[in-house]
């Protein structure tokens, strides 16, 4: 499956009035729950996630894709075009030797 055709697939799940600002308040909700997620296994003190933490971060990384696909639909954006576009940057980026550093157009 491409990104374009998991846009077109996850769209048919879409359910919302508020164009923009929804995604970004899910992004928001679902990225947060990644992280804690993470922050639960390091309390652990483990070095590797077991199956079923693993399995449950998917999922979750799994909604933060689906708010991504989202909000890039209500901006008339591809998947494909952003992964393609962040890719050009970073090889530009490495390229020039700038991967490391702060700025968003360093």
């Amino acid at each position: 499956m491409t990104l374009n055709e998991y846009q077109i697939e996850a769209m048919k799940f879409a359910n919302y009035d508020l164009r923009i600002l929804y995604p970004v308040i899910g992004l928001a909700g679902e990225t947060g729950e990644v992280a804690e997620k993470i922050k639960k296994w390091m309390r652990t003190k483990r070095k590797h996630l077991n199956e079923d933490e693993r399995n449950e971060i998917a999922k979750e990384l799994g909604d933060v894709l689906w708010y991504i696909t989202a909000l890039s639909n209500d901006l008339n954006l591809t998947l494909d075009f952003i992964a393609c576009t962040n890719l050009n940057k970073l090889t530009d980026r490495k390229k020039r030797g700038k991967i490391y550093g702060e700025g968003d157009n360093r």
